[in-house]
This record gives structure tokens, sequence and C-alpha cells, in this order.
């Protein structure tokens, strides 16, 4: 890297991997994006830590995996602990700002930032409380998520508009007048993310006649597995939609992903104009996926990589130009990869990422990574191991799930008791065991949220608690 390389991190919330045109999909079209990868490097396979918000954006923050942070879930929210790639970056005298949602605890906490622009944090400083109540089934009434679809206006593409706006204005304005020390721009969307409300010149771009189908949706391919049977159950998005609104709601996600990169694409030209392109790392990734109707599920909350799987680029100084890498790769990698770029030492505490640069041009084959959680609707936590060839899911109290990724990338077929996989899925079993023990994380995060509902008032008090499905702006 050359002595003075800024960051732009580009962050987006929902945004599944395969949405993307770089990524393969034959009709969602993200010119900026793809551009952008052409001229760095692509990782094809890169995981959130948790298919969820909250937690997955404090084990970005902290580089930590979820069962560290003991954020698990859209109630638990980060509050400046475990410390943040931010915080090591201020403390050594780097400007570090924040534009947009970063879904912590809220903004009197010292999150990191010295600038916290436009700052969206969870409702009430205590977020979706309904989510804790996991023995609960079906606390939630998510009907109105098949109503808002289709083109219109939404506060959340104004709340993007507004992030793109202040992004544009703190590159030409702010980028230059910082200290001598590299800078980094944490710049966070809020789409793809639902209410699937669309600006209608980027739902246009996708006629339902010429939509794809939904994968999976035969009665032999909708998941078997208790414990994702209860999840479906719990979250039946599906059942208020029809066939026809179905495609709307799944053209209006296509839609929203242009959108997003028409955001990126105006945020990457204000860079381009600051003159600082040549020394900057530019990072492009997304907290986590959206089933988007797969298996007749909608938005995340599983281990399937519609849901656990981001998108994930680079592109600076010394990163080739290109490149794809297989290489598995991870939020937490995030925070070793903006130090390593700027310049900035570490605190000593090991964490499990690696910096994407040295991934970019040393992959490393053997590599695991986890994925964790521990939120509403399920009655237990999910761990997922991810290796090279294998997809390992570990449910306490039940089977676990294995999937050969090369010859099943639909997650089909679980190997799982299987005798001719026994050993495949004991040396998983075993791998997962150095990243994490999940019968005891689940019970520490089923104690942790115990405590949490007897602090807000016990049970009927959450249920009585107010509804919403996503968090608000403003």
């Amino acid at each position: 890297m050359k002595d003075k390389t800024n960051v732009l991190f580009l962050f987006s919330d929902e945004h599944r991997r395969d949405a993307l045109g770089c990524y393969g999909h034959k009709l969602v079209q993200t010119p900026h994006l793809d551009k952008l990868a052409s001229q760095g490097t692509r990782f094809s396979q890169a995981y959130t830590p948790s298919p969820i918000c909250v937690p997955a954006r404090a084990a970005l923050a902290t580089g930590q995996y979820v069962h560290n942070t003991r954020c698990w879930s859209n109630a638990q929210a980060y509050q400046g602990e475990p410390s943040s790639f931010g915080h090591q970056l201020v403390r050594q005298g780097h400007r570090v700002d924040s534009i947009g949602k970063l879904h912590y605890r809220g903004k009197d906490y010292d999150n990191g930032f010295e600038n916290e622009i436009l700052g969206l944090y969870i409702k009430n400083g205590t977020g979706w409380i309904k989510g804790l109540l996991r023995d609960h089934e079906s606390v939630m009434d998510v009907s109105a998520y098949a109503r808002k679809i289709g083109p219109g206006e939404d506060s959340y593409t104004d709340y993007d508009l507004e992030v793109t706006r202040h992004a544009c204005d703190w590159l030409q304005n702010t980028a230059n007048h910082t200290s001598a020390k590299p800078w980094t721009l944490f710049v966070s969307w809020l789409r793809p993310h639902y209410p699937l409300i669309c600006p209608p010149e980027f739902y246009a771009m996708y006629p339902l006649e010429k939509m794809d189908q939904a994968r999976f949706i035969d009665e032999a391919d909708l998941p078997r597995h208790p414990v994702l049977k209860t999840l479906r159950r719990n979250f039946n998005y599906d059942v208020h939609f029809d066939e026809h609104t179905r495609q709307i709601a799944r053209a209006s996600y296509y839609g929203l992903c242009s959108f997003l990169d028409a955001q990126v694409g105006q945020v990457l030209s204000a860079l381009q104009a600051s003159g600082q392109t040549d020394n900057t790392l530019v990072i492009y990734t997304s907290d986590h996926g959206d089933h988007n109707g797969d298996r007749r599920m909608w938005t995340k909350m599983s281990l399937y990589d519609e849901s656990s799987a981001i998108p994930m680029m680079i592109k600076g100084p010394d990163i080739p130009k290109g490149k794809t890498v297989d290489t598995l790769a991870s939020l937490v990698d995030i925070y070793p990869t903006i130090l390593s770029a700027v310049g900035a030492k570490d605190d000593g505490i090991t964490r499990p990422g690696v910096a994407l640069q040295s991934l970019a041009t040393e992959p490393e084959s053997e590599r695991a990574v986890l994925s964790e959680y521990h939120d509403g609707g399920s009655p237990v936590g999910l761990f997922m191991l991810r290796t090279a060839r294998w997809k390992y899911n570990c449910y306490p109290g039940f089977e676990p799930e294995l999937y050969d990724m090369q010859a099943d990338p639909g997650e089909l077929n679980n190997l799982a008791g299987d005798p001719g996989f026994a050993k495949v899925q004991k040396r998983c079993h075993q791998q997962m065991l150095l990243l994490v023990d999940p019968e005891k994380v689940n019970r520490q995060a089923l104690a942790d949220q115990a405590s949490l509902i007897e602090k807000l008032g016990g049970v009927e008090a959450i249920l009585g608690s107010e509804e919403f499905d996503f968090t608000p702006v403003g």
C-alpha cells in the first residue's frame, strides 16, 4: 500500500450476493458495482457473521464474532464495546466519520466515529424487542410486508438520497482538509432493505413479463429441518402474497439493488472529482442477504446462502485488478482491512479476521468462517461453519445439517446422518468447536435475553409493545 491510503467504505443493507451483474445475475443491473469489481478484487465466497442487521454490524465494527460481542439480536445493539476499528483509528489521530445507518444503541455512546452524520440507530434505544420472545410463536404481524411493494415513494429511499448527498459533500469539502493521516469514511445506505417500495424509474427496469422465478418453491424443496420450519412459520410472509404480487415484490427488490448501485456510482464519482481515487481503498459489502421469495421465504434470518452470503469487493493501491478470489471472507475481515490500509496499529486483542488485501494477493484454501443467528423466530441458536467445500449447520438440541456446496450449491441435499459422510460431519463439528461452542453460547444468549426481557417489564409488556417490522427513519 502507498504511504497515505484513505478508506472509503461503502455499505448496504440486505444485498444478497448474487443480486449483482458481476456475480453473474442475468437480470439485475448494477453497472457501477460491476465496474468497481473490474477495477479491483471481488470475493466470491463472502459471508455475514449474522444474517440480521444489529449483530452483523456489531461484528463488523469490532472484528469479532457475535458470541464475543454478545450483541445477539436486534434488541441488543452495539454501544461502544468491544473496541471498534473506529476507536483504534481515532486514538491514533485519523479522521473517521460515518454517514447513514449504524443500527447501534444510540448517538450518546462512543461508537468510534468523530462525526455521525444522519446516524440511524435502533428504535428508542431498545430496538426490535419482540424478537427476544423466541419461545413465543408468531408474535409478529408480517402482513404489511406484502402490501408495501411496487413503484412509489418511501422514506427509506429519501433517506438514502440524503446519505448520498452528504457523502458527496464530504468528499468534496472535507476529504482534502483532514489531518496528514489517512481518513476513513463509512457510508451506509438502507437499501435494498424492505419496504419493497421502489423508485418508479428503477422499478421500470424489471418488467414483470421478463422477471425470473423464485427458486426452490416446490413443496419437495422447502426447508425440512424442524428449526427452519419453525422460522418459516413464525415469519410466514409468503402466505400474504399471490403469484402476481410475489413477482412485484421480487422486481422491487431488483429495482432497489439498481437504485443502490446508482448511489454508489454518485459517491465514486465524487471521490474521483476530489482527486483522491489513487490513494483511497474502496470497500463495498453488505450486512447480509435476502431470500426474495426463494424457498417461499422473505427477508433474511436463515443460514441459506440467500440470507448469509454477501457481495464483497475492494479497489485501491496495490489491489489486483479484475481478480476474483474464492477464499472465504467475512465482515470480521473489514476491521484488519481498514487498519492495514491506513497504517494504524491494533490493540493486541486476537481477532479472527484477515485483511482483505492479504486475501487478494495470497488466497488461503483452508480457511473457515462462522455465522450465527440468535434472534426472533428460532427456539435455538443457528450456527454455520463454512469451509471451502462444506457448509455445516449446528442447532443445539436438534440434528445438524451438512451440505456439499460444490455438488449442491442450492443446499437441497442434507448429508448429515449419512454414514458415507460421517467423517466429514465429525471433522466439521470439531472445526466449529475451534471457533465456537454452540451449546455453551446458545445458553449464554438465551440467558442474556431472559435478563433483558425481565428488565423490559416481562413477557406481557413485550407482547403489548409497539409493532414494527423495520427500523423507521426519524
